[in-house]
């Protein structure tokens, strides 16, 4: 099976010259479907856009990047609602909390998630979630509108091993980036990334952002591409013990039970 890349930003400025060819990298390199990450409401508009002519590769997410909450009104919402209610988007979010750099203020971080996990519940469609220094407040949320959701991912989870407990605990799938890649900053990563269940793995690259460390030779940008998504899946399959192609298989099937996805 396929590799499937859960999050990519292909609608960044960085891609504009040369999407098509890295599509096509990203192809040769194994993978079957990417999912568009949308941050805000000009980045979801771009990925419910280039996944309607190519359902069976893209796919795309519709939300506000907690950095950018203090920027969704009432007027934006309701359009981040009419994209997820179409096909192509198959999950809410970008969203979550952000305390780390606070580029919107915690109370309209917090209202806006909320409004996202209430949209979750409306179209009954998974969330893509972003958490940065702001368990305590992004899990009480969470937990309270579980029940009514049909499930979700933490998104480049770097987090401690309590956090990872209380979000499986939620019946929540965990995505893991190239920061699993990094011999310095992703050490408790790599430490804890074998705690995760077969059933509840996912892989991403977060492109253009975190190119793994670990990829050699080294490429000429700092730029990440979808075509590095196996050196991701290489790492955690050796810190698994586990084969490549059987951890491939994994992944995939969880992504395309999660957002489903017809691969």
């Amino acid at each position: 099976m396929k590799l499937v890349d859960i999050g990519a930003n292909l609608t960044h400025q960085s891609f504009a010259h040369d999407f098509d060819e890295v599509v096509a990298n990203a192809k040769d390199a194994g993978l079957g479907h990417i999912i568009l990450t949308g941050t805000d409401l000009e980045t979801s508009i771009q990925a419910q856009a280039l996944a309607e002519p190519d359902e069976s590769f893209f796919s795309a997410t519709a939300g506000f990047h907690p950095h950018v909450a203090s920027n969704c009104s009432e007027k934006e919402m309701e359009q981040i609602r009419r994209l997820a209610s179409t096909p192509q988007v198959v999950a809410v979010g970008e969203t979550g909390l952000d305390f780390n750099r606070n580029y919107s203020p915690r109370p309209d971080q917090l209202r806006v998630f909320e409004q996202h996990l209430e949209l979750a519940v409306d179209v009954q469609k998974p969330v893509f979630l972003h958490q940065r220094d702001a368990h305590d407040d992004f899990v009480p949320l969470l937990t309270k509108y579980r029940p009514q959701f049909c499930g979700g991912v933490v998104h480049c989870f770097t987090d401690t091993e309590e956090a990872l407990r209380e979000y499986l605990d939620l019946d929540m799938y965990i995505g893991i980036t190239g920061w699993i890649c990094d011999e310095r900053r992703g050490k408790a990563l790599q430490d804890l990334v074998s705690i995760i269940p077969d059933d509840r793995l996912l892989i991403e690259t977060d492109a253009p952002y975190l190119l793994p460390r670990s990829l050699d030779p080294k490429p000429k940008t700092r730029r990440n591409e979808p075509k590095y998504l196996p050196e991701v899946l290489r790492i955690i399959a050796q810190l698994r013990d586990r084969e490549l192609t059987e951890l491939a298989e994994v992944t995939a099937g969880n992504a395309a039970r999660l957002f489903g996805l017809n691969i």
